[in-house]
């Protein structure tokens, strides 16, 4: 039997910089910064009214692991190159206006629509790297 009453309830980002991964999903996304328990570590929450959060963790410079493939400390790649399955979709119902916001901050994106044209669809990354997509919605 599967597990009753799950729900998402946060996507976790490790970074060197939180405090600018924080301002960039504020600014971009709209997500409010929330009370963060004391886990020992720097962290930092935050919350997108009615749809989900965000923890953002100092990344431990004692682990000596390296930076992910799509960190801000190796190239970036071109979002048409997105690795497929590394990313997080959110959805927007002013999805031309959202675009609008995305180029006037200089973010380079790359753009395609579902076969039926019905879903629009925006690649691109956060300043750690990490791969995101917009979709439109229909309100």
């Amino acid at each position: 039997m599967a597990a009753a009453g799950v729900s998402l309830n946060h996507i976790s980002r490790e970074s060197s910089d939180i405090q600018r991964l924080a301002k960039f999903y504020q600014e971009i996304f709209g997500f409010e910064q929330i009370e963060s328990p004391d886990f020992g570590f720097k962290v930092i929450w935050l919350h997108l009214p009615n749809a989900c959060y965000i923890h953002l963790i100092e990344r431990d410079p004692a682990n000596n692991l390296p930076e992910g493939p799509y960190s801000a400390t190796s190239p970036v790649a071109d979002p048409g190159h997105l690795a497929r399955g590394h990313h997080v979709c959110f959805s927007v119902s002013n999805f031309e206006s959202f675009l609008q916001k995305l180029k006037d901050k200089g973010i380079e994106t790359f753009q395609r629509s579902l076969p039926n044209g019905q879903i629009k669809q925006v690649f691109f990354f956060d300043p750690d790297g990490n791969g995101l997509e917009v979709a439109s919605r229909e309100e």
